[in-house]
């Protein structure tokens, strides 16, 4: 795979922490819906507690129906950046993009350059695997001590939106629980990739913000 140039098509951010979650279900018409538009980003520890795993969702909103027609874009590079020393700068990067059925992951490595353009960093190849299909056994792979899968799941974000407008409208104080989950059978498509802690560096609190980039 060649080195591509990439420019940011859209970044989300997540703050620090054990538990990292991010969302974002509504853009503007030139992303929303498709492969540039991130819905949420998470990281956490993972069932072996030696590991971390991040996870990147696009394309939110996607009906039952939609779901089995929705791809990743072979122009469009996932970039997981990683801040290990608090100077809010990417010191790591985890690159994913797709490649005839494929998804194929790069990192964690330093990045070429920092801030909105990036090379994808071929030299740092860690492993790739088949894209798994909607209605299908979810396909997972593993190398290098990682673990990938690229592919439809279900939208995991809880958010109730019509008690969100009524608190901003004030006809309610506060939210309901459990609620009513407004994205409740919709899907995104997942990019997950779970990281030995010691391929992150030494620091025990990381900054992690996610990307989209779409190719020059």
């Amino acid at each position: 795979m060649k080195k591509t140039k990439m420019y940011l098509g859209l970044s989300f951010v997540a703050i620090s922490g054990l538990l990292l979650i991010a969302a974002d279900h509504a853009d503007a018409p030139a992303v929303a819906g498709n492969a540039n538009d991130i819905t949420d980003v998470y990281a956490f520890q993972g069932q072996d507690t030696n590991n971390m795993v991040f996870v990147v969702n696009t394309q939110g909103l996607l009906s039952p129906g939609a779901t089995g027609a929705a791809t990743f874009n072979e122009n469009v590079l996932t970039e997981i950046n990683i801040d290990n020393n608090g100077d809010n700068v990417e010191d790591l990067v985890i690159q994913a993009i797709r490649r005839d059925g494929k998804m194929y992951f790069f990192g964690p490595t330093a990045p070429g350059t920092t801030g909105t353009s990036s090379t994808v960093k071929t030299n740092a190849a860690s492993g790739s695997v088949d894209i798994s299909q909607y209605g299908q056994t979810a396909i997972t792979s593993t190398s290098n001590g990682m673990k990938f899968f690229a592919g439809p799941r279900d939208d995991p974000f809880f958010f109730d939106l019509s008690q969100f407008n009524a608190i901003l409208g004030s006809t309610a104080t506060g939210f309901n629980n459990p609620g009513t989950d407004t994205f409740a059978g919709t899907n995104v498509l997942s990019t997950i990739v779970e990281v030995p802690k010691s391929m992150l560096g030494t620091s025990t609190t990381i900054n992690v913000w996610a990307e989209t980039k779409q190719k020059q």
